[in-house]
């Protein structure tokens, strides 16, 4: 016999009137930041520009178009996070699965790197491997910016794994070990598949938190979206204009990776 197809239900009507009250507080605040906006550059006598913007993301030469300095300098942030978000997630996995290990050395030495990476400014980090630990280690200093961000990054990441790992239920582990399977395959078949669905919303989070966080790297001359949008203000003077649309394109690469890992959970949920 074929099983009855499922039928989904509404959402509560408490769930519709909320979510339209999200999206009137959206609105009204966006709706505030633009008249903000506006106002502030009509007291200044500000010239707004808008019309000369598209050409610093799309260039148009004899026909051909080619990439604005904007689109640029977007595709090396989106590259530098997108690294830089691996490493985390390797180095907050390996930083959670060694304190949870019941080594003392490897539990204090966890320890010390993340009390001493949160305690301390990212600015002060990226200056410190920028100038001390990139002559040693012979990197550029876009690989100087992927490194520290990734160490910064793990060690938030790797509290969210270690808080992942401890809320899979203890009978889980002892089931695994009356199994007879090695701590390894414990952790790769029984533990970290539960622990995912637990911690993905937060890594969202931290992900969104990462792509924002990319922009100090403009202080060590990486030409990522912030820099470039630096330059295109210094050339032309179009302040409002373009750091408004530096920021918009932020907000669509973040909102963007929100909706997605949003599905993502559903699914998982499913």
């Amino acid at each position: 016999m074929q099983a009855a197809p499922t039928t989904q239900l509404p959402p509560p009507p408490q769930f519709a009137w909320r979510r339209a009250i999200d999206t009137a507080q959206f609105l009204a605040f966006a709706t505030c930041v633009v008249w903000a906006a506006v106002y502030g550059a009509s007291r200044m006598g500000y010239n707004w520009q808008w019309y000369r913007v598209p050409r610093y993301f799309v260039r148009e030469i004899d026909g051909a178009y080619y990439a604005g300095p904007l689109a640029k300098g977007l595709l090396v942030t989106i590259e530098i996070s997108a690294i830089a978000l691996l490493l985390t997630i390797a180095i907050g996995l390996l930083a959670a699965v060694l304190r949870q290990s019941g080594s003392i050395v490897g539990g204090a030495l966890v320890r010390v790197y993340v009390e001493a990476i949160r305690n301390t400014p990212l600015l002060v980090q990226l200056y410190l491997f920028y100038f001390v630990l990139a002559p040693i280690l012979g990197v550029d200093r876009f690989w100087t910016g992927i490194l520290c961000l990734a160490v910064f990054e793990g060690a938030f990441a790797a509290e969210i794994f270690r808080a992942g790992i401890e809320a899979v239920p203890k009978g889980q582990w002892e089931a695994a070990r009356s199994l007879g399977l090695a701590p390894p395959r414990i952790y790769r078949h029984v533990v970290l598949p539960q622990a995912l669905r637990l911690v993905l919303p937060p890594l969202t989070g931290l992900s969104v938190s990462l792509v924002k966080h990319s922009a100090i790297v403009s202080v060590i001359a990486v030409f990522d979206l912030t820099n470039e949008g630096r330059n295109v203000i210094a050339d032309t003077f179009m302040t409002f204009e373009i750091w408004l649309a530096v920021a918009a394109v932020y907000l669509a690469v973040t909102g963007a990776m929100s909706a997605g890992v949003s599905v993502m959970e559903r699914r998982l949920k499913n």
